[in-house]
């Protein structure tokens, strides 16, 4: 019974159904907006908006991308299971804009200079190697589907929960995914971008809300600190040596893995200067407090006001709270759906952003690359769209079928995204790097993170499987860069320090 045990039945009113129907119809009048403003049919066009994003484009398109279902619901659900230790969620996300900041504004004077589209085109100019790009690229879309996957079954739990079952998971699965690739595919970024820019605003407004009247439920905090004293010391108690172990390969596992997401690059290629992608950035920095922290917040005061979920229902504690708050007034009933309408935008926003970089990378690094080198920009954006279509009723038959966790599937992801980091955070700044070295080191880094995960070693001492990959994959880097002669690469034509510094 959702609510918590012996809690009454709960379904939106017709009201609220409206309410929720036309702001996804607004979503696909957006994406109709978008076609009907693009320039060309070539792929700079539909998949980067002409590298025009200005500032407030490109901060909330980063946003609504970056905090997703799994903000909402897995972070809420991992601070139900293990408690205020969860705080360190916080550091996670800021490690993330440390990430941008040690690759991005070179990267995007690059982009520029040379007219990249994909992660795969920097890597394919800087290495010069046909196999380490095809490996790339592969990885990516393989963490950027398992990421979908997980925005997917989010938007199932979120519909089911709030509408106490009676609409089904599969079917919130299936009619949401619809609308996304709707959209995605009528206007490409602009229409992603710009509906980026509506959910981003739903996003933080849903945030400030839940702040104001989650912590009720529990009886406020300071008094939800104290029954979970009581309940469970353990969950206000400091972690031990090898939680703080995980704790340290979670911030190295998001603060490289998530800086290097496809589709936040992409949206780095489409910013309009490097001035903007770091005033961008700077404001990026702050939005942990605004986020993440109240994800805790809620999974905390869960722990007091639900106290008998256990197993994968723990990451239904957000829609279980709202179900709680609807019963008790009118005021709180339409507060939820604001909530639910930032739960939507959370995920859409993230799932639509990974679709359209899926779609990209695959239509030019591989379609393009190794089928049809000689085909035409229309040719390219007609492929792109059907292999969107293709990759979401793929990942919806999946989706429906798979039981794994929220943050277990975020971690799958990067397992192996992570892999592809010595690329982005070497190949900048090491001219001697070669492609054998980094292919080796992706390989073996691979080998390590997928063989330890499969053979039941998912983390080593508490390090994450991918990050003992990734200690492997650098080792394997620098050796075969020390041993090497002068790579000849992109390396040796970027700016320089004063050239980054004249064009930010």
């Amino acid at each position: 019974m959702l609510g918590g045990e012996g809690g009454p039945p709960l379904a939106f009113g017709p009201g609220a159904m409206v309410v929720v129907a036309l702001y996804l119809l607004s979503m696909v009048g957006i994406g109709w907006l978008g076609r009907r403003r693009r320039q060309s049919d070539s792929m700079a066009d539909f998949y980067l908006a002409g590298r025009s994003m200005g500032f407030g484009v490109l901060f909330l398109t980063l946003y609504a991308t970056q905090y997703s279902g799994n903000t909402l619901f897995g972070y809420t659900g991992t601070a139900y299971r293990i408690g205020f230790q969860w705080t360190v969620s916080i550091l996670f996300m800021f490690s993330i804009i440390v990430g941008y900041l040690l690759f991005a504004p070179r990267l995007v004077v690059l982009s520029r200079k040379l007219n990249f589209i994909t992660p795969g085109d920097y890597i394919a100019n800087r290495f010069r190697s046909p196999a380490l790009t095809l490996l790339s690229t592969v990885v990516m879309i393989y963490a950027l589907a398992n990421y979908t996957l997980a925005q997917l079954k989010a938007m199932g739990a979120a519909v089911e929960g709030l509408t106490d079952g009676a609409v089904s998971s599969a079917h919130g699965i299936i009619a949401l995914a619809i609308i996304m690739v709707v959209y995605e595919t009528l206007g490409g970024m602009r229409s992603v971008a710009w509906t980026d820019v509506i959910q981003g605003v739903v996003l933080l407004t849903g945030f400030g809300v839940l702040l104001f009247i989650v912590p009720p439920l529990g009886g406020g905090l300071s008094t939800a600190v104290e029954q979970i004293g009581r309940m469970d010391p353990l969950k206000v108690g400091a972690p031990s040596l090898e939680v703080c172990n995980t704790w340290v390969s979670y911030i190295l596992l998001l603060g490289c893995g998530a800086a290097i997401y496809p589709q936040a690059i992409q949206r780095l290629y489409a910013g309009r200067s490097v001035r903007v992608l770091k005033r961008s950035l700077m404001v990026m920095a702050f939005m942990p407090l605004t986020t993440t922290l109240i994800a805790l917040v809620c999974g905390v005061v869960g722990i007091v006001a639900l106290p008998d979920l256990g197993g994968a229902s723990t990451d239904q504690v957000l829609p279980r709270l709202c179900a709680l708050i609807m019963t008790q007034s009118t005021a709180g009933y339409w507060l939820v759906v604001v909530v639910f309408a930032a739960a939507l935008a959370a995920l859409m926003s993230t799932a639509d952003s990974a679709l359209l970089s899926m779609s990209s990378m695959f239509t030019r690094d591989i379609y393009q690359a190794h089928f049809r080198p000689h085909s035409t920009e229309a040719e390219l954006t007609r492929v792109g769209k059907l292999a969107s279509w293709l990759v979401v009723a793929i990942l919806v038959v999946v989706a429906i079928g798979t039981d794994k966790s929220l943050i277990r599937l975020l971690e799958l992801k990067f397992e192996v995204l992570i892999q592809v980091v010595p690329c982005f955070f070497l190949g900048l700044y090491w001219k001697r790097l070669p492609a054998s070295a980094v292919l080796m080191g992706m390989i073996a880094g691979l080998v390590t993170a997928l063989g330890l995960t499969w053979t039941g070693h998912a983390r080593l001492m508490g390090f994450h499987a991918g990050v003992v990959g990734l200690a492997v994959n650098f080792a394997l880097c620098c050796l075969g860069a020390a041993t090497s002669g002068r790579a000849h690469s992109i390396a040796d034509r970027a700016p320089s320090a004063g050239a980054l510094a004249g064009q930010s």
